[in-house]
């Protein structure tokens, strides 16, 4: 598919935030047209978008400008975070993430889009299935009987529901996909709303060797990790593959959170101490992702390693620290006969961006806060909660 007339009209929700900003530019490598939508524009660089526009899709009429003449919407906007987020915000997160999944299925349904793609999690599932640290892995089936994470795992479960009432009153061609910790380069590893990979990638950076670093929790906890390429190829897969029920994206490789960090350490060439702070948050006991269904369905598996993938996000936070200079040696290296990727392959060090609060999410609802064209300076890096 080429750019040209022809190109499948995109729209990407979140495309400031993590996960939205990787999808924008593998939606523009297989040559769609792609407008983005959030309420900032990516942090760490330039959106390759078509389009990008900063609106706050918690209303209508926002939504519904959001999705005009797009065949595709990807609905990945979301007000969250890592677990000590989550944990604190349980009215924020429920309110926000409701107003703007209803707005934007409204908008899409009335709009007649193709196909519609919801971005769901892993906190919908019932937490006395994740009470100890040797769990089975998690079916798509499992998430009823409910009983989700406060907050953030209920709104995700109504939300996929309404997404599948409107499979099922309106005819509308949707996909539901559940993510299992996603991490890599360009995503948050600080401020209050980075995962247990970036947190621990910038604890290790800016740690001298044979220093102590704090770890939530007991460390025994348990989790599975997704690196974001493939949760990008996932995606896609899914959205091609026609099928409308929840189903997982995530690998089956658990580790402790205490594994977690000796194996950022080894990439980083420190020894470090681990002190355990259990009086911060540190979610489920035990959380494993099932991949049958999704191996069954594409054919298909992520690819990348745990050790792989935390290579290349503890280079690219190193370097964004080095930046800073809070970075501590070594510098990490790339293996012999390992390329370098799209995220490493610029230098690890490079000038420090400018930043301004361009339309961040503030804890109160700014009514003034509308939709503003392409044409805002790409100076806005805050971090924001509508993205991913």
């Amino acid at each position: 598919m080429t750019n040209g007339d022809n190109a499948r009209r995109v729209l990407v929700t979140g495309a400031g935030g993590f996960i939205g900003h990787h999808l924008v530019k593998r939606l523009k490598a297989d040559g769609c047209w792609v407008r983005g939508v959030d309420l900032k524009r990516p942090e760490f660089e330039p959106s390759s978008a078509d389009e990008f526009v900063i609106a706050d899709l918690r209303s209508l009429d926002n939504c519904t400008r959001a999705v005009l003449d797009v065949q595709d919407v990807y609905q990945l906007a979301a007000d969250m975070g890592g677990i000590g987020y989550i944990a604190k915000f349980h009215s924020r997160l429920a309110r926000n993430n409701t107003l703007i999944n209803a707005h934007m299925l409204e908008a899409s349904s009335l709009e007649g889009v193709d196909r519609y793609l919801f971005t769901s999690s892993a906190c919908v599932y019932p937490s006395f299935l994740q009470n100890r640290e040797e769990v089975p892995p998690l079916r798509e089936e499992d998430a009823i009987p409910a009983h989700p994470e406060q907050g953030y795992g209920w709104e995700k479960l109504f939300a996929e529901q309404l997404t599948g009432y409107y499979h099922q009153d309106e005819g509308m061609d949707v996909r539901i996909v559940r993510f299992h910790n996603v991490y890599g380069p360009l995503g948050t590893f600080e401020g209050g709303r980075e995962k247990a990979p970036g947190a621990i990638c910038r604890k290790v950076a800016e740690a001298e060797d044979g220093e102590a670093i704090e770890v939530w929790g007991d460390g025994r906890q348990t989790r599975t990790f997704c690196f974001i390429d493939d949760c990008v190829e996932g995606i896609r897969r899914i959205m091609e593959s026609g099928y409308n029920d929840p189903i997982n994206l995530g690998t089956d490789e658990v580790v402790t959170a205490d594994r977690l960090v000796d194996l950022v350490c080894s990439i980083a060439g420190k020894h470090l101490e681990k002190v355990h702070n259990l009086a911060q948050p540190q979610g489920v006991r035990g959380r494993n992702c099932d991949t049958t269904r999704f191996r069954e369905l594409l054919g298909w598996e992520p690819r990348v390693s745990l050790l792989e993938g935390l290579r290349e996000t503890y280079a690219w936070v190193w370097g964004e620290l080095a930046n800073q200079g809070r970075a501590k040696p070594p510098l990490p290296r790339i293996p012999v006969g390992q390329p370098p990727s799209m995220a490493m392959a610029p230098s690890l060090v490079r000038p420090q961006a400018g930043s301004s609060a361009e339309g961040a999410l503030r804890a109160d609802l700014n009514p003034s806060l509308g939709f503003v064209g392409g044409s805002q300076t790409q100076a806005g890096r805050e971090r924001s909660p509508d993205s991913r």
